[in-house]
């Protein structure tokens, strides 16, 4: 008899598959950049719709002609830098040695960590300034602002570790310390037709089997043990005997923390032009979009209501990153879609 072959399914790049400590995703690896300005910035996932536009890659068989493409809307309210962090290099890694924290910081702050009572902001800009020689790298704290959004049922702001582009030391440091304290929109850290990643976690599928999980192939004929088909036919052998790490087993699916690399920035909208994306009765499950919005071609991960965090693209694929144009977008009700 013939003995049936095929490969496992299931990639094991992603292991072990637990769920992240903290929905708000923290960013490790930041692109170079010699333009002084926030690197990244975050908005919430409103939902899809799709978008007619003018193909500009010159190496697309459309170029030139008029496409339809899924879009993604991202409700982006103005962050606000909240202080400023140097690092320096050490045998274990980059330590910190101070920050600066902004006058005046939101109430809201105060349901999400305590803030100091008797803060002295010259005397921390004075010791960040006095270790400059010993400074590796200068990043900036954000915060959110959900209470600006109709659609988010919070008031508690995400914290978010940025970095800021410049040449050296000293003009990274200049540059945050004229954005401390100040509200930065989307405008003022993306271009349309810029590449992005997009890191956000994932949607929650909670406990699920090796079939849903890994995908591999449900049991058939006698392979299958006392009349059960969904699971492995053998999770490893006597010798060595233990169950190897690779092997499909049951487990937490999905809230997981995921990057994708390379989304296309298709249009940056104000406050003002809402009604150019606001179906009647608004986003199912969302609502209106009363901020700041931004067009990403594709999808992107995470759920409605979902923070995302949208970073300068730390391997783009083109360098051709000019506007397209938008020639209409629908606000048809996607409701049973």
């Amino acid at each position: 008899m013939v003995r049936h072959h095929q490969p496992r399914k299931g990639s094991v790049a992603f292991s072990p598959r637990k769920r992240v400590a903290k929905e708000t995703p923290r960013i490790k690896s930041w692109p170079a950049c010699d333009e002084s300005k926030l690197l990244a910035i975050a908005g919430y996932k409103v939902g899809m719709t799709h978008a007619t536009v003018v193909d500009n890659n010159k190496n697309s068989p459309t170029n030139g002609m008029e496409i339809s493409t899924p879009v993604t809307v991202l409700e982006v309210p103005p962050v606000v830098v909240m202080g400023i962090r140097s690092y320096e290099k050490t045998n274990r890694g980059y330590k910190v040695i101070t920050e600066v924290l902004a006058d005046n910081l939101d109430e809201e702050l105060s349901r999400k960590i305590s803030l100091p009572k008797d803060y002295n902001k010259s005397e921390a800009i004075a010791k960040i300034q006095d270790a400059l020689d010993r400074t590796e790298e200068i990043k900036v704290l954000v915060h959110t602002n959900p209470k600006l959004v109709s659609g988010i049922p919070k008031k508690k702001p995400e914290i978010f570790e940025c970095a800021i582009g410049g040449t050296s030391v000293e003009e990274k440091l200049n540059a945050a310390m004229e954005l401390l304290g100040n509200e930065v929109k989307a405008s003022d850290v993306l271009n349309e037709g810029q590449f992005v990643d997009a890191i956000a976690t994932t949607k929650g599928k909670g406990f699920q089997g090796v079939i849903k999980r890994w995908n591999i192939r449900i049991q058939y004929g006698k392979a299958a043990r006392s009349s059960k088909k969904r699971h492995v036919g053998s999770i490893g052998p006597w010798t060595p005997n233990r169950t190897m790490w690779t092997v499909a087993q049951a487990g937490q699916m999905g809230y997981h923390k995921r990057t994708e690399f390379n989304k296309k920035i298709l249009k940056i909208g104000s406050q003002a032009e809402t009604s150019e994306v606001n179906p009647d009765g608004g986003f199912i499950r969302y609502g209106l979009v009363r901020n700041d919005y931004v067009l990403v071609k594709g999808s992107l991960p995470g759920p409605s209501k979902r923070l995302v965090v949208l970073r300068k693209a730390i391997r783009p694929k083109s360098d051709d990153e000019a506007a397209p144009q938008v020639n209409f977008i629908s606000t048809k009700s996607k409701q049973g879609v």
